[in-house]
């Protein structure tokens, strides 16, 4: 049987898990910091953005990241399904419904940006609507765990836990689909300081229109690093036949925000 790569039972994972809500808060923190880079993004073309929370959360998570994109000038909504427990009735039958309902409305693609388990539903979508889908923006998200690499996580155990109100059995799919290039420009963002998923789950193959991009960041407070705005703001800005792969804008300190990563959790 292969090893679970999972550093779940390690003492540097269980500090990361232990020290997230508090890093959360650090990284709410940095946006004063950040705020002379954030002054410099890119304002948008008003395409229609769709926001997806992770596990457990609801649009309130995701207050931040859609104000600030609303503040760039982009057609920005929550998912409006409450809390998000996996792949409920309720989420399998609304999220399509309505993506559809949004690309009609602007008569566009729309841009979805999901955070973590948000993220997965997020790329599902894009394989099953390609046309209404202009690009997929990932944060923190393990589309790429099976069972046996993901078990470990806390993210994966809170998940188990709410598996009798799934109509699914797992989120994954149980083919290299949902794991491999989308059908549209994807970009995943993730850490190596995630102590609530494996970050290794996160990254996908890099393509023509595929990419990662690892920051200094929990997962809690992904959404609102000001690093992880600037990229998705940037991401968002790509004209749409023209998507070019993202680099860290000159003039800041690219180790503490794009980066910074620690050998002690790089196997590789």
């Amino acid at each position: 049987m292969r090893p679970s790569p999972t550093p779940s039972g390690g003492l540097a994972h269980r500090l990361l898990y232990a020290t997230e809500p508090g890093r959360a808060l650090f990284d709410a923190g940095g946006l004063v910091v950040g705020l002379p880079l954030l002054r410099r993004a890119r304002h948008g073309d008003r395409h229609p953005v769709l926001v997806l929370p992770g596990l457990l959360a609801s649009d309130a998570s995701t207050a931040v990241l859609r104000r600030w994109l609303t503040r760039l000038e982009y057609q920005v909504v929550g998912w409006d399904l409450g809390r998000n427990l996996g792949p409920t009735q309720a989420v399998v039958d609304g999220l399509p419904t309505l993506l559809e309902r949004l690309a009609d409305r602007h008569g566009q693609p729309v841009s979805l940006v999901g955070w973590s388990l948000g993220g997965i539903f997020a790329r599902k979508l894009a394989l099953r609507r390609p046309d209404l889908v202009r690009q997929v923006i990932t944060l923190g998200s393990p589309f790429g765990a099976v069972e046996y690499e993901s078990a470990g996580t806390p993210g994966e155990r809170m998940y188990q836990r709410l598996a009798h109100l799934h109509v699914t059995d797992r989120i994954y799919a149980p083919n290299e689909a949902t794991r491999g290039v989308l059908p549209v420009p994807s970009s995943s963002v993730y850490s190596h300081w995630d102590g609530i998923v494996d970050w290794r789950a996160c990254v996908q193959p890099v393509g023509p229109t595929s990419e990662n991009i690892p920051v200094r960041a929990s997962h809690l407070g992904i959404g609102h690093h000001p690093a992880v705005l600037w990229i998705v703001a940037d991401r968002l800005a790509q004209p749409q036949d023209d998507w070019r792969p993202f680099t860290i804008p000159v003039g800041i300190n690219a180790v503490s925000l794009f980066g910074g990563v620690p050998k002690q959790f790089d196997p590789r």
